[in-house]
């Protein structure tokens, strides 16, 4: 299997990289959106993005399951390989113009994530990690940051489409956070959040009410970066659950003290 690695990596950055062209032909342009929800919304670009994804999986890799955000099980064979899309993430930022957004794939093997690509096309920044072989910026090896207190960190966060309809919003983390952290930042992508944290940008990150496709290519890049990722109780991290921290390690238990309001 591992003779395949190389090819899932080339295949994966190549329609990650299309995902972005996509992207950028109709950045400040999007015509249409649908709201799935009060504030949760999905574009034509979107649909435009995971619709070629999957065509391409299916044309290069027919038996493998497909598991991406706006369809849903877009396959489901029972293949030992699952292919994780979120196509386009950062989709409120993308309708806004804000200009940081990006396109996430991961491909599991057995129920562990082998490849992570995301690819941030307004910036031009291709993250990318094999399990086993490190992770990489732009062909560049990176690391995680080597800050040892909490104090001195600078973490972030993100807050779910559901925030004003649940009790578990995240708000009392976010509020324990900017009390024992440096700073908190909170810019709604959670695929560049974890990167960002894999190349030392961030020290740590967590997140609630996630969903498979946020957090698959993005928590294997932090793990081949030196990080650490798990549940709020450190148990190991199953990217099918609703919870996340990811850090540099040296961080890791000062977090989970803090996630579970012992600091």
């Amino acid at each position: 299997m591992k003779d395949d690695f190389d090819r899932y990596l080339k295949f994966a950055v190549r329609i990650a990289q299309e995902s972005g062209r996509i992207q950028m032909a109709s950045y400040g342009r999007v015509k249409k959106i649908r709201f799935k929800g009060e504030i949760n919304l999905v574009t034509e670009v979107d649909k435009r993005c995971e619709a070629m994804i999957i065509k391409n999986i299916r044309k290069n890799f027919p038996d493998h399951d497909i598991l991406a955000e706006e369809s849903g099980k877009a396959r489901e064979s029972g293949s030992d390989y699952k292919w994780i899309i979120d196509p386009l993430d950062g989709t409120t930022n993308y309708s806004h113009s804000y200009p940081l957004f990006c396109t996430s794939i991961g491909l599991e093997y057995r129920g562990k994530v082998i490849v992570g690509v995301v690819f941030e096309p307004n910036l031009r920044e291709l993250f990318y990690a094999v399990r086993g072989k490190g992770a990489f910026l732009n062909r560049r090896r990176i690391h995680v940051s080597k800050i040892a207190k909490l104090r001195r960190a600078l973490v972030s966060t993100g807050f779910a489409y559901n925030v004003q309809e649940v009790k578990s919003n995240n708000l009392d983390h976010f509020q324990n956070f900017i009390m024992t952290s440096q700073a908190v930042r909170r810019d709604g992508v959670a695929a560049t959040d974890l990167c960002y944290v894999a190349c030392g940008r961030f020290d740590g990150f967590w997140e609630i009410n996630l969903f498979p496709w946020d957090v698959a290519a993005g928590s294997l890049i932090v793990e081949e970066a030196g990080g650490a990722v798990s549940h709020f109780d450190g148990s190991s991290l199953d990217i099918y659950g609703k919870e996340i921290v990811a850090n540099n390690g040296r961080i890791h238990r000062a977090m989970i003290e803090v996630l579970n309001g012992k600091y």
